[in-house]
């Protein structure tokens, strides 16, 4: 088992604490030193400027899937050259009725040294990484893979 730590800290800045005007910014701190400022997102009275929770989450899937996708084509002895992707997440009423993140789409953009890798097996390729990867293992909700080339 490994375990993965971030610590959070929010303070209140301000003499209310009125739902449509406190202050949302907040850090998280990762074990390896960095932090990073998070924040709603604006549409939840928060600030743009800073990470929102459905970003980071749609960030952690698109990063592990990189990460996963470079192990399973480093494997096939394909060599990545580069890979750019854009994770969207949707954020809307469940099932249930609650807010939730319903969806992610990934479009990964990859090039690769060799010349001859297909489209069919670079779409081989994301599904093992996507079958692999441990944030895309760990949802309850659709992941779209839409490789670009």
């Amino acid at each position: 088992m490994t375990e993965f730590t971030s610590h959070l800290n929010w303070k209140k800045n301000t003499a209310d604490f009125v739902y449509e005007t406190y202050d949302r910014a907040f850090q998280i701190k990762f074990e390896g030193g960095q932090t990073i400022k998070g924040s709603a997102g604006e549409e939840f009275f928060g600030q743009s400027q800073f990470a929102n929770p459905e970003e980071l989450l749609a960030a952690s899937l698109g990063g592990c899937h990189l990460l996963t996708f470079l192990a399973v084509a480093c494997k096939s002895h394909l060599t990545v050259s580069s890979y750019e992707d854009s994770p969207v997440a949707t954020l809307e009423k469940n099932e249930a009725g609650k807010m939730a993140v319903t969806h992610i789409v990934l479009r990964p953009k990859v090039k690769f040294e060799q010349a001859d890798v297909t489209l069919e097996k670079i779409q081989a390729l994301h599904e093992k990484a996507h079958k692999n990867c441990m944030i895309a293992n760990s949802v309850n909700f659709k992941v779209t893979l839409e490789p670009q080339r």
